[in-house]
This record gives structure tokens, sequence and C-alpha cells, in this order.
């Protein structure tokens, strides 16, 4: 998985301003989007098989779990590219630190909490993530 993300803007790109910036993309071995992470109106949001799923004011858990989708996809014998920016990767790693933790060790506990939440209670575990 990569850490840098190949999404700016040319200064002469007449699109227009959507006040959504992109800040992570995941594909597949054939470069076709499973998921990624915008920022929208100060809000992370993430999106997986053309569907936002879901949207958080943390950065870390952001970034945790499209990191999750990636290895889970991976896990299938599929090949995962994971590209994020700079700024992603940056209020993620100072989310951790205000909470006392490497993003390594956040990614962690997100991860025991998913593993130990029923499926029936996948909302609830977001809710505990920051996910809403």
């Amino acid at each position: 998985m990569s850490s840098k993300f190949n999404g700016s803007r040319n200064d002469n790109d007449d699109t227009p301003d959507t006040g959504i910036e992109p800040h992570a993309d995941l594909r597949d071995a054939a470069g076709k989007l499973l998921g990624g992470i915008v920022r929208r109106d100060g809000e992370w949001v993430l999106g997986m098989d053309g569907k936002m799923v879901g949207s958080s004011d943390s950065a870390a858990t952001m970034l945790a779990l499209i990191r999750r989708a990636a290895s889970m996809h991976e896990r299938t014998g599929a090949t995962a590219t994971l590209k994020f920016s700079d700024a992603l990767r940056d209020a993620a790693n100072a989310e951790a630190r205000q909470l006392g933790l490497e993003f390594q060790q956040f990614e962690a506990q997100l991860d025991e909490k998913m593993k130990t939440t029923p499926s029936s209670s996948a909302s609830s575990a977001a809710d505990r993530s920051g996910l809403h």
C-alpha cells in the first residue's frame, strides 16, 4: 500500500470547485476504483463500490477503515493498491497522538472493536468509532 495520493488538480483545470477534496483511493489490479475517501464540508467521507458508506470527523477512523478494506481485499488473493494524501495521513497521525497513541495502535484498537462487535451491531461499532 502506498502513502502518496496522486489526485492533485492542475491549476489550469476548468473543473468546477465542488468543495469535495479527494484524499484516498483503493483500486484493484485492473485499476478499477473500489473505494475512496474525500473531504466534504470539513467531514471525511468514505465511499465503497460507488456508494457513500459513512462519514466522520475522524481522519484516523476513516484511514483505518479503508486500510482494513484493502487488507480484506488482499486476503482474497486479489491485488489492492491504496493511495492516500499526506493531509489525510497527517490528520490521522495527529488525531491518534491526541489520544496518546501511534496511528498503528489506534488502527489496531479499532480493528479489535470491530472484531468483537456482532454483525447485527455494526452500526453501534461505527458510532463508537466516530463513524456516522
